[in-house]
C-alpha cells in the first residue's frame, strides 16, 4: 500500500501509444498547475480597481451632465493608461515564460515495444520507465527488480545517497546515483509526494506584498486630501460666486479626477514587470511582481547549504595522505581509479568523483583482469591488474576502517589512520582509503584521499558581496554540523553552527496558524547570535524563518529541494537555485536557471533600482497631486478674476478647460510610463519604505512648484488690471488677455510637472547628479514639446464656454510668452531642486523621521506579527521516515 491508501500497479512491461494516451486523459500531465493569467483579464485589471473606478464614476457624470466631449477624453484616458499597463505587464511575461520552455525534463520510456524519450510531463501512471545512473526520477515509481542508489538530497537535504529496492519508492525530484533499473510509474502530477507539497503551497494565498500597502496608504492620503479640498471649492463656489450646480460639479469632478493619482498602481505595475524583464536577462524567473519590491528590504539571507551553496557534488580535495615513499595524491588517484571500470560509465558517486580527477591514459597502461565491484557488505571494490612491467597485482578503495584491516601492517599504522580521520571528521570532511599489494603478495596502504561536497564557484564571492551591501548570510542545513561548519570556513561565514536542538517545536496540529507570535522574543537572539543550524527538517527552516521575520528582519531563503518548500514559502522571498524541484520552484518567488548564486545579489541591486524608481515615482506623484489642488484650491479662494477687472460671468474663478487638465493628465501619465526604465543608482543598504520622509519631500517640492504658479497667475491677472504698476510692465512683456492667462498657466503647470520628475528622480542629489534614461528623456521631450505647441498654436475661441488664446496669437511680444513662461519654470526649478537638498540635509542632520538611520541600514528591526494569507499545514509524509547610500 502506498501513502494514497491505494494499492500499487504491478510491474508494467511497457505500454502502447494509445493506451498512454488515455491514460493520459485520466490522470492529466505529469507536471505541476502554473497559474498563468490570461491578457484580456490583465487588461480588464487595469479597467478596475480604487483609481480606474474613480475615472468611471467622473465618465458617468460628464455623460449624466450631457457634457459628451469631456466624458469621451475621460474614456480615452481610462483605456490608454489601462493599454499601456496591459502592454508592459505581458512583454515581461512573454520573456519569463521564454525562460521556463528552456526548463523541460526528460524521461526514459518503453512504449511501443521500444526504449524512447519522451516530455517527463507525458509520462502517466502504467508506464515503465528507465531508472539509470545520472537520470532524474520522473514521477513516483516502484522498483520491479534490482537495487540503485539514489540521491535525495533534494528531499531531505542529506547528501549521502540511499539505496533502494523493490520494497521502496524513489520520489520524483530524487536523482539515481548508482545501479539502473527498471521502474513501474505509480503516481504523477499532484498525486505524487512533492506534488501534493506544492499544491498545499499553491494554495497559501499569495501575500500582495509590502508595495499594495504603501501604495494604498499613499492613495488614501491623496484621494482624502483632494476629496476635502474639491468638496470645499464645490461648496464655495456655489455659495460665494452662484455658480451653477452643474458648472460647479463639473469642475470639481474634473479636478479631482486629475488631481489623485489615477495611473499609481499601473505605473508601479509597469515598473516591476520591467524588473522581471531586467532579471529574466540574468536568467531569473519572477513569480510574484511584488516579490521585487521585498527583495530590495532584504536584510537576513538565509540559505540551504546541499545544492545550493555547494555543488550537490562530491569534489576530491588537494590534501592526500601518503604511507609510501613516491605516493602523490596523482598516483593516489590513478591506483583509485584502476579499482573502477575507468573506461566504463561510473557505477557511483564515488567512481564519478575518482575518475573525473584521475589521468585515464595513466591507467590505460594496465590490463584489468578481473574486477569485484562495490558490496555495501564488505564496503570496497577490488580490481586484479597486470602493469606494464607485467607485475599482477591487486587495488582496493574503500572505507578506512575496512582497507586498513587488510593491511599487514595495521596495528602500526592504526593510531596514524585513527587520528586523520577523526581529524577530517571533526571537519566533516569525508575520506576513502586506497591498498595495493606488492611482491610479497600483502596489503599495503597507499593514500588516503579526501573529499566534499565543494562550494560553487561564485558561492565565498557572494556571500562576501551580500555582507558588503548589507545582508547578513545563514546557513540552514540537513547535513550533518560538522560538515555545515567546515563549509562556514571555506566561505568565511560564522563557524557557530548550532543543530535543532533548542529550536522551537512545531505545533502539533501541524497547522503554521497555531505558531506563537512570540518565537522572535524567544528564540530570536540564539538565532542572530550564530551562524547557522544543521541537521534540521523542514519544520525547523520554516520556523527559523518565521522566527527571523518577527524579529523584524526582511528574510530571503535560497534552497532546492522539498525540504526546503515550505521555509521558501514563508520567507518574504523565497528563491529556487538552478536545479531545483519543481515543489521548490512552485513554492518560490524567483527562480535561479543557470548554475550560480552570485545572481542573487544581482536580484538585490535590482530590486533596489525598481525600488529607487518606485521611490521617485511617488515622490513625483505626491507632489504633483499636492502643488495642482492646491494651485486651484487657493486660487478659487484667493485670486478670483473677477476682482482683476474680469467681467466674464464664465470666468469669475480661475479655473481651465477640462481638455487642457486631460491633456495634462494623458501626457504626464504616458510619460511616467517610461519612469521603469530610467537609470538609477541602487542603494548600497537594504531599502525601507518611510512615508514621512517621501510625503516631506514632495511636499517640499509641490510648495515650490505651487508658489511659482500662483506668482505667475498673479502677475497676469494684475498686468490685466493695472499695467502699468505690474511686473508684466517691468519685465518687457505687452499686457495679456484673459484667454491667454488660461494657455499660460496651462503651460507652466505642464512643464513644472514634468521638470519636478527629474527634481524627484535623483532623491537627496542634484538633479543633474546621473543621467535619466533615453525612454525616460524621449518621452518627457516630446511630451514638453507637444504642450508647449498646444499652449502656442491653440485656436482662439472659447473651450468650456472659457475663452482660450494660443500664446503665439496676441498682440505686441506675447509671441515670446512660451519662451518667457520656459525660462520662468526653469528659473523655479533651480530654487526647487536647492529646496530639496536643503530639506534632505535638514533630514539628515536631525534624522528626522529616522531618515539618516533607515539611510544608513542600522534601523533595528522592530518585532511584527505574521502576516500575510491563510496558511497550510506542512505535509508530513507518512511512512517515509527519511524526509522529514542615503535614501529612504
Amino acid at each position: 500500500m502506498s501513502d494514497n491508501d491505494q494499492p500499487l500497479l504491478p510491474p508494467s512491461h511497457g505500454l502502447t501509444s494509445a493506451e498512454a494516451e488515455r491514460l493520459l486523459s485520466i490522470h492529466g500531465r505529469n507536471e505541476l498547475p502554473e497559474k498563468s493569467t490570461p491578457g484580456w483579464i490583465i487588461f480588464l485589471k487595469c479597467l478596475w480597481g480604487p483609481m480606474p473606478i474613480a475615472i468611471w464614476i467622473a465618465v458617468i457624470i460628464e455623460f449624466s451632465l450631457q457634457n459628451f466631449p469631456d466624458g469621451g477624453i475621460l474614456l480615452f484616458i481610462q483605456f490608454a493608461n489601462a493599454t499601456i499597463g496591459w502592454y508592459e505587464t505581458t512583454k515581461a511575461g512573454d520573456a519569463v515564460a521564454a525562460l521556463k520552455s528552456s526548463l523541460k525534463p526528460l524521461a526514459t520510456v518503453y512504449r511501443d515495444g521500444k526504449w524512447q524519450n519522451i516530455d517527463a510531463a507525458l509520462v502517466v501512471p502504467g508506464d515503465m520507465v528507465k531508472l539509470a545512473s545520472g537520470s532524474a526520477v520522473p514521477a513516483d515509481c516502484s522498483i520491479n527488480e534490482g537495487q540503485i542508489d539514489v540521491d535525495e538530497a533534494a528531499l531531505t537535504g542529506e547528501s549521502l545517497p540511499v539505496t533502494m529496492s523493490v520494497d521502496h519508492m524513489p520520489k520524483m525530484g530524487s536523482t539515481v546515483v548508482r545501479g539502473e533499473v527498471d521502474g513501474t510509474v505509480q503516481y504523477t502530477g499532484l498525486k505524487t509526494f512533492f506534488g501534493k507539497t506544492a499544491l498545499l503551497l499553491q494554495s497559501v494565498e499569495a501575500d500582495l506584498g509590502n508595495i499594495h500597502y504603501v501604495l494604498v496608504r499613499v492613495m488614501f492620503v491623496l484621494t482624502t486630501l483632494s476629496l476635502v479640498l474639491c468638496v470645499t471649492c464645490f461648496g464655495y463656489l456655489m455659495g460665494h460666486f452662484g455658480t451653477s450646480f452643474k458648472d460647479a460639479l463639473e469642475f470639481t469632478v474634473v479636478l479631482l479626477v486629475v488631481s489623485i493619482p489615477i495611473a499609481i498602481e499601473i505605473v508601479v505595475t509597469t515598473t516591476l514587470a520591467l524588473g522581471s524583464k531586467e532579471l529574466s536577462i540574468k536568467k531569473v524567473i519572477v513569480t510574484r511582481l511584488s516579490a521585487i519590491e521585498m527583495m530590495s528590504a532584504v536584510n537576513m539571507l538565509c540559505s540551504d547549504k546541499t545544492g545550493t551553496l555547494t555543488l550537490n557534488k562530491m569534489e576530491i580535495q588537494d590534501k592526500c595522505y601518503t604511507f609510501e615513499p613516491g605516493q602523490t595524491l596523482q598516483t593516489v588517484l590513478v591506483l583509485a581509479a584502476l579499482a573502477a571500470k575507468w573506461r566504463e560509465p561510473p557505477r557511483d558517486a564515488l567512481d564519478t568523483m575518482v575518475l573525473g580527477a584521475a589521468d585515464l591514459n595513466e591507467c590505460d597502461r594496465y590490463t584489468q583482469l578481473e574486477f569485484v565491484p562495490f558490496d555495501p557488505r564488505i564496503k570496497r571494490t577490488e580490481a586484479t591488474l597486470r602493469g606494464p612491467d607485467g607485475f599482477v597485482f591487486k587495488v582496493t578503495k574503500g572505507a578506512p576502517n575496512i582497507v586498513l584491516q587488510l593491511c599487514h601492517n595495521k596495528d602500526e599504522l592504526k593510531p596514524q589512520v585513527e587520528r586523520i580521520i577523526e581529524d577530517l571528521g571533526s571537519r566533516g570532511i569525508r575520506c576513502l582509503c586506497v591498498a595495493r599489494t606488492k611482491e610479497d603478495g600483502q596489503w599495503h596502504m597507499s593514500g588516503i584521499l579526501t573529499f566534499l561536497d565543494p562550494p560553487r564557484p561564485d558561492t565565498k564571492e557572494t556571500v562576501r558581496r551580500s555582507k558588503e551591501y548589507g545582508v547578513d548570510v545563514k546557513m540552514i542545513t540537513g547535513d550533518h554540523q560538522l560538515i555545515a561548519k567546515e563549509m562556514a570556513r571555506m566561505l568565511n561565514m560564522d563557524t557557530h553552527i548550532l543543530t535543532a536542538e533548542g529550536l522551537p517545536k512545531f505545533p502539533e496540529s501541524g497547522d503554521p496558524k497555531d505558531i506563537p507570535t512570540t518565537l522572535g522574543e524567544t528564540h530570536g537572539d540564539m538565532m542572530l547570535a550564530c551562524g547557522g543550524f544543521a541537521h534540521v527538517y523542514p519544520e525547523h527552516k520554516y520556523l527559523i524563518v518565521e522566527t527571523l521575520r518577527q524579529r523584524g528582519y526582511t528574510c530571503a531563503m535560497t534552497g532546492d529541494g522539498v525540504n526546503d518548500s515550505p521555509a521558501l514559502k514563508r520567507a518574504d522571498v523565497g528563491v529556487a537555485v538552478h536545479g531545483a524541484t519543481d515543489a521548490a520552484r512552485a513554492a518560490s518567488d524567483m527562480v535561479l536557471t543557470e548554475p550560480g548564486l552570485s545572481v542573487v545579489v544581482d536580484a538585490m541591486l535590482i530590486a533596489r533600482g525598481v525600488f529607487q524608481r518606485m521611490l521617485s515615482f511617488l515622490t513625483y506623484r505626491v507632489s504633483a497631486t499636492l502643488q495642482l489642488v492646491f494651485f486651484f484650491f487657493i486660487g478659487v479662494f484667493a485670486l478670483p478674476p473677477r476682482n482683476y477687472g474680469v467681467t466674464d460671468s464664465e470666468f469669475q474663478f480661475f479655473h481651465i478647460p477640462v481638455l487642457m487638465f486631460m491633456l495634462i493628465t494623458l501626457l504626464n501619465d504616458g510619460t511616467l510610463m517610461s519612469i521603469g526604465y530610467d537609470n538609477v543608482i541602487p542603494a548600497p543598504r537594504p531599502q525601507r519604505w518611510n512615508l514621512p520622509v517621501l510625503f516631506t519631500v514632495a511636499s517640499v517640492l509641490a510648495a515650490v512648484a505651487c508658489i511659482s504658479s500662483l506668482l505667475l497667475l498673479w502677475m497676469a491677472l494684475d498686468s490685466m488690471n493695472n499695467y502699468e504698476h505690474s511686473w508684466f510692465k517691468g519685465l518687457g512683456i505687452t499686457a495679456v488677455d484673459q484667454g491667454q492667462v488660461v494657455t499660460m498657466l496651462y503651460l507652466k503647470i505642464s512643464i513644472s510637472d514634468f521638470l519636478t520628475l527629474f527634481s524627484s528622480r535623483t532623491q537627496q542629489d542634484w538633479f543633474w547628479a546621473y543621467a535619466p534614461s533615453k525612454v525616460l528623456l524621449i518621452g518627457a521631450i516630446g511630451s514638453l514639446t507637444i504642450s508647449t505647441l498646444v499652449a502656442t498654436f491653440w485656436p482662439d475661441g472659447t473651450t468650456d464656454s472659457i475663452r482660450v488664446i494660443g500664446l503665439g496669437h496676441g498682440t505686441g511680444n506675447t509671441h515670446y510668452l512660451p519662451i518667457w513662461v520656459w525660462l520662468y519654470c526653469l528659473f523655479w526649478w533651480f530654487l526647487q531642486d536647492v529646496a530639496k537638498v536643503l530639506t534632505f540635509k535638514v533630514l539628515d542632520h536631525f534624522d528626522l523621521f529616522q531618515y539618516r538611520t533607515i539611510a544608513l541600514g542600522e534601523w533595528k528591526p522592530q518585532a511584527r506579527k505574521s502576516e500575510g494569507g491563510a496558511q497550510q499545514p506542512l505535509l508530513t509524509p507518512k511512512e517515509d521516515k527519511g524526509y522529514g547610500s542615503v535614501n529612504h
